[in-house]
This record gives C-alpha cells, structure tokens and sequence, in this order.
C-alpha cells in the first residue's frame, strides 16, 4: 500500500473534487462540504475486504495519514476474526469517497425549560405485560414545545407516526424539536437468578438470536458454494460444560453432534484453551458427523474468570478436504483414511495467530493410500475456516454484552433454567404419550425396525417409564458396522434423537442438551451407530441418520417415512469439486399431508440457484420439478419427490451416495409406501444405465445425469371417498408445518 500512496492519493482527490461538485450543484457551499475516503483492505490471498476510513480533514489537497488506514484495517479485522496475518500483504480492492453537505444548524444538547403546560388529549388503557391494563396520556406531537417532558406511559401522535413512551421511560422535547426517549435500565439490574416466565422467554430469544447472527456473519464471509448458497453450516452457543444452550434453526443433524465435539474438546484439551486459541475438529471420536463438516471451537472468557463461561462453535460443509474422490464424498469409500483430512485436537488459532501453515500442511498432505489425494481446493478451505472463525467471533462480541448487560451469574443461571425447560418438556411429552397408548401406568415398551438398501438393520426399543417422563432408547439388535461408509458415529445418533424429541414437543422450545436428560441411550459399540476409530463414516452422517429419525418416529406413531436420504450428488475434477443435496418427499403424519419437494428431518440446506450452479460449473440444469405420484397414499398423503436432470459440459467425476433405492419409505397406520428413488446416467449416445444406489463414475461431455428422488409415505388407510383430504397432493395447498407440529423441527425450506 505506501508503494502506491501517490497513486492513491490521486484517485482520492479526484474522486472527492467530483463528489464536491455534485454537491455544490445541490446548493452547498464550500464551509459545508466535507469528504471521506475508504478503502477496501484485504490480506493477500484472502477473499473478504474490509472497509476502513483514516484521518482525513475534508480538503481535497490534503496529504492522507496511510497508517490510520492500517491501523483500522488491523484492528477492525482483529475484531470481525480474532486474529492477524502478521507479515502478510495487505492490498486495496477500491477506493470510495463519501461526500457530505452539513446544513450547519446551531443544535446542542443544552436543557431546555418552558412554563408551557402539557396539552393531554385524551387518556386511554393500553395493556403491558406484567401490568396490565394501564391509563395512558395520548399527546399531539404539533401541541408540544421545546423542554417538555412527558412521563411514561405515554402515546406521541403525529401525522404519519405514533411513539410509545413506556413505563419508567420519559421524553424530552428538545431545543431542535426533536423526541429524545431516555429509556430506564436499572431494571436490567434487578432481575435475578430466580426463574421468571417472561425472563425466560426473553433469554431463550437472546441466546438463539446469537446463534442466528453467527449465522449470518458466516454466510456473508464465506466463499464456497456450499457454505455461502447452500446455507449448509449450523451455529451454535455452548455453556461452560460443552451443553448445547441454543442454536439457531440450521442443520439438524449438525446440532446435537457439535455438543459431543464441544464436550470431547473440554476433556482433551480443556486445561490448554487459553484466551486467543480456536480449536478445530472434525474426527467422528471427536464428536464428528463425517470429515468435509469441520467444527470450528471457541472458548469465552469474560474479565476474572479462570475457565471459559460459554463456548461459541460453527459447523460448515466444505465441499472437498481430499481423499479417494473430488468433494471427498467417495460413495464406496471403506475407511476413514480415504475420506480426507482428519482432525481430532487441532489449534487453528493459537494466542491470537493463526496457524495458516499447519492447517494447509494438514489439509495438503497426501493419504497414505494409494489414489487418495490431499485437498483439492485449499484456497476455499482457508477462506470458510476463517468465516467460521468470524462467526466465532460474532458470538463471543454479543454474549459478553448480554452478559455485561444482565451479569454473568444472572445469564448462566437462565443457562440452565432453559435447559431444564426442554428436559420438562420432553418429560411431559413421555408421559403423554405413554398414557395416550398405554391404559397402565408404569414400564412400557415400543419398538421399530427399518433396513438400509444393503439389508442392515437398525432396530429400536424404546421403554417408557409413564410416571416419571423417563425413557431407555435401546438400539441393541443393529447391524454391526459395514465394510462400506454407512456407519453413523454415536454422535450422529445422539443428534437423531435429540431432534425427534424436540419435534415431538407440541410447543416452542429452544433444542437443547435439556432434550436427552430424561433420556438413557443404548448405542452398542461396533455396530453401524457406533461404529470404530477407522470406520468410514461419510454416509452415515447424511443417509444413517435420516433412517434412525424413521425408525424413531414411527416406533412412537409419529409420523410415515421421509424420503430417508439427503441424495448426496458430488462431481469435480482434480482442482475442484462441487456437492449438494436434493430434495424428496416428507411422509405425512396423524393431521397433514407430507410435504413435496423438501429437504426433511436432519438436513435442512438450500440448494444452489441454477443461475449460479451454471455461472460456476460446467454443468447444464435442463430438468428440475417434482416427480408426481411419488408420495405414498394414504388419509394423509406422503409428499412427492423431485426430479433433476443435469447435462454435463466437461469431463468429470461424478460420485453418487443415495439410499432408499432398494426398500421404499414405508407408510403407517394403513398409509401406503413413498416410490423408492432411481439413478439413471443417460450417455451422450442415448443408451441409458442405471446406477445403483452408491457409485462413482467417470462422464463425458454431452452425458445427462437423471435423479429421481424418494416420495414420503402415507398416513391412515386411504379413504374411497375423492372429495376428502387424501386426494390433495399439490404441495402449493398444504399448509406449512410449523415448529413442533409433528415430524419437524422447524419449517423447511422448499428446494423445488
């Protein structure tokens, strides 16, 4: 940047002398005029530009002070990342000028006083939460004078607008006319550790409110489709033992696995975190769902505490992070070794620096194995875990402020006040359930199977005990772990049940560790829900986990089949890789139609715009819509499946990991089975081949790509009579599912 501070500074007067001139034609005069630059900083080999000012008095010949622009640039980007590239290049994307014309009124802050009296037009009751209904003086805002003060509660009313003064608040009207509001917040003060109802819900707003903008922070300094477009990361916040305290609406299947990472972290590594550090992680012992999700770990330390009080974490797919085939998805993958990189404990931020050279090490090491290969595209890489890190960041600004707000005895204890809600929730959720099906109390059993296309088994017993809200998920009788990649880490299973419970929960509450506390878990180790240290895992975390949320729902009655997979589609060459999921069909429940054309129960991602999926890879989408009839029949229809027809450009290879292909989703209660799903490769010569539920295969230019994914199953016996609900299956008409309505966590986005 000093290289080039001639240059710069010329574009920078330049641009000013216009920005004076647009103004001076609006009517401003020289002593009203004012400018200021920015520049997009950024490191080099970085993709996310920051805007930064410096010391600058507005005259279009003044000399530029070229630190204060590092120096913003050093601090704001400490600030949005935790860390500094320290002697990395720094170079600027644009130059901006902002030009501004003050009117120059004379306004100060000075008191003003008035002997004029209050004009009260009128006295109405307005109700307030813990108050009641309370007699509110309405004021016309063109009656009030300069120095009046009105007391709340109060009402303000002007032409096109009307303010609220609340209780223990007061406006002022100032010597410019203007409304000042000076709100009381000593109440924040007098809350206490004693649940309140109100406070509660407050909190569980603020907590998942964070995650929410950790969220979006991560989104808008990704780079990577998967991540940016696809939307498929999941933030989170944790308390000091690892819990998961609140998340925002993300991934399912992400949520209740990051936990288990978080609390593998404390135990491993916990007396090393120090202030500074960020941790990385991705192994499934380590409480991994599979390798291309890296969890990004950061601890929070508030001002005299020894230990962290809450850990923020962020979970993204990458879309390749090495082994046997490009987006690291192989379908026939049969070790942990071909499936990429591998991280258990590793510091990606150490004491404020970040460690650039081990993770690109890490990521670029070639496997052991023969044909396996170390990331494809490290660039992406390093541009996601540092948005993650953002995110991190993000977190940790808001929690502190909430905690600076309320004290950290006040916030830690609603910590825990909303993790027993859910564990009461899910309680009452047992109980009526078990009284609902059971004419006794005490002991009772329910129990499902379902069957993955290669025949391995996952088998349930769930034993209720009705009179204290107790259950034991007992999954002795499953499969032992394949010698392919559908083994799911016991993690993921511990994800699966935590998002059946808290969709079975028939009110809002935040999902959290509360959810499994009444629950005791029987995962036997060595079977394909707990499988070994090396197992492949990468199509347990997308296809064995929407398999065990059937098999969950359907023992308790809940709900028919999803399409029971996330249609994992990957295809790259040897610099990149692409991945996605696709939608199907959602099976229907007890009061609705399944939903048609969504991504169900553990995933909840978009899918890439066409526009942009053709912008970026060499790839034609000529078919996209819904595959009619693919729902299950039923009183309650399941919801149809999608079809998506590709058309490749350029030679690539494309990997396939689906399910559903060999035993279709089932429906209950009568309901009829969901079509099952088809892979079709249709070469350029027009001869058809039919894939199979997992491979990987090389395509030619001209050669078409045809999906047809999975319907849902139906619910109740089909009635005979046409005009009734089970002959509507337009996904248009059925009515969207909202949080706790039966099978699904929250409304899901539609991908057709």
């Amino acid at each position: 940047m000093v290289e080039n501070f001639e240059y710069l500074n010329e574009r920078i007067i330049e641009l000013s002398s216009k920005c004076i001139d647009e103004l001076k034609k609006q009517g401003f005069s020289d002593n009203q005029l004012h400018t200021e630059p920015f520049l997009h900083l950024r490191y080099e080999g970085t993709d996310c530009a920051l805007m930064c000012s410096a010391s600058y008095n507005g005259s279009v010949k003044s000399s530029l002070v070229y630190d204060d622009f590092l120096n913003g640039f050093l601090t704001r980007y400490q600030k949005e990342f935790g860390f500094i590239l320290s002697g990395r290049k720094i170079y600027v994307d644009d130059i901006r000028v902002r030009g501004i014309g003050k009117t120059l009124l004379n306004i100060d802050n000075e008191e003003v006083k008035t002997n004029e009296p209050l004009k009260i037009e009128s006295v109405k009751q307005i109700y307030f939460e813990d108050m009641g209904y309370i007699d509110c003086n309405i004021y016309l805002f063109s009656k009030l004078n300069k120095g009046h003060i009105i007391n709340g509660p109060a009402v303000i009313m002007d032409k096109l607008s009307t303010i609220l003064i609340e209780p223990k608040c007061k406006a002022i009207i100032s010597k410019s006319g203007d409304i000042e509001i000076e709100v009381n917040c000593d109440e924040l003060s007098k809350i206490g550790v004693e649940l309140e109802p109100i406070q509660l819900s407050i909190f569980s707003h603020r907590f998942m409110s964070i995650a929410e903008q950790m969220g979006r922070i991560l989104q808008r300094t990704s780079i990577s489709t998967n991540i940016k477009e696809r939307l498929d990361f999941s933030c989170a916040l944790f308390g000091p033992d690892g819990g998961l305290v609140s998340n925002a609406p993300h991934i399912p299947v992400h949520l209740g696995a990051m936990q288990e990472a978080v609390q593998y972290q404390i135990k491993s590594v916990g007396n090393e975190i120090k202030e500074g550090d960020v941790i990385l992680s991705n192994h499934p012992k380590a409480g991994g769902s599979h390798l291309p999700d890296l969890t990004v770990i950061t601890p929070v330390f508030y001002p005299g505490q020894l230990k962290p009080v809450f850990y923020a974490a962020s979970r993204g797919h990458h879309a390749d992070i090495g082994g046997i085939t490009p987006g690291s998805m192989p379908p026939h993958s049969k070790s942990l070794s071909e499936e990429g990189a591998q991280f258990k404990s590793f510091f990606l931020v150490r004491r404020g620096r970040f460690c650039e050279e081990e993770v690109t090490n890490a990521l670029m090491a070639p496997a052991s194995l023969p044909g396996s290969s170390g990331t494809r595209n490290l660039k992406d890489n390093l541009s996601d875990l540092k948005a993650q890190i953002a995110a991190n960041q993000k977190g940790i600004y808001l929690v502190t402020e909430l905690i600076n707000s309320y004290g950290l005895d006040v916030v830690q204890a609603y910590m825990d006040h909303i993790q027993k809600n859910a564990e009461i929730s899910v309680r009452d959720m047992l109980k009526n359930i078990g009284n609902a099906n059971f004419s006794a109390c005490g002991l009772k059993t329910l129990e499902s199977v379902d069957y993955l296309d290669d025949g391995s088994t996952i088998k349930l017993s769930v034993q209720i005990n009705v009179q204290n809200g107790e259950a034991i998920f007992d999954f002795s009788g499953t499969s032992y772990e394949v010698w392919g990649n559908c083994n799911a880490p016991k993690a993921i299973t511990l994800s699966a049940l935590i998002y059946c419970l808290r969709s079975m929960i028939g009110y809002d509450i935040p999902l959290n560790q509360g959810c499994l506390k009444p629950i005791t878990a029987i995962i036997p180790s060595g079977t394909i829900l707990d499988p070994s240290e090396n197992a492949a895992v990468v199509g347990g975390n997308v296809l064995t986990s929407q398999r065990v949320v059937d098999v969950v729902l359907k023992a308790f009655g809940a709900a028919a089949d999803s399409q029971g997979c996330m249609n994992n589609i990957t295809y790259g060459q040897d610099d990149w890789g692409y991945y996605e999921t696709v939608a199907g069909g959602a099976g229907a429940g007890p009061t609705w139609i399944g939903r048609s054309g969504v991504h169900t129960h553990m995933t909840n991602t978009r899918i890439t715009d066409p526009e942009i999926l053709e912008k970026r890879y060499p790839v034609f989408l000529t078919t996209f819509t819904l595959r009619e009839n693919s729902g299950g029949n039923g009183k309650y229809c399941g919801g149809d499946g999608v079809v998506r027809e590709l058309q490749f450009r350029s030679p690539v290879t494309l990997s396939i990991l689906t399910e559903r292909r060999s035993f279709a989703p089932n429906g209950i209660k009568g309901g009829e089975n969901g079509k099952k799903g088809e892979n079709l490769l249709i070469r350029r010569d027009g001869r058809k081949i039919r894939l199979g539920a997992k491979t990987a295969v090389n395509i030619n230019p001209g050669d078409t790509f045809l999906l047809l994914t999975p319907g849902g199953g139906g619910y109740g016996l089909p009635s005979n009579d046409h005009n009734t609900i089970t002959t509507v299956k337009n996904p248009i008409s059925c009515p969207t599912l909202e949080r706790g309505s039966g099978y699904n966590y929250r409304m899901l986005q539609e991908s057709a």
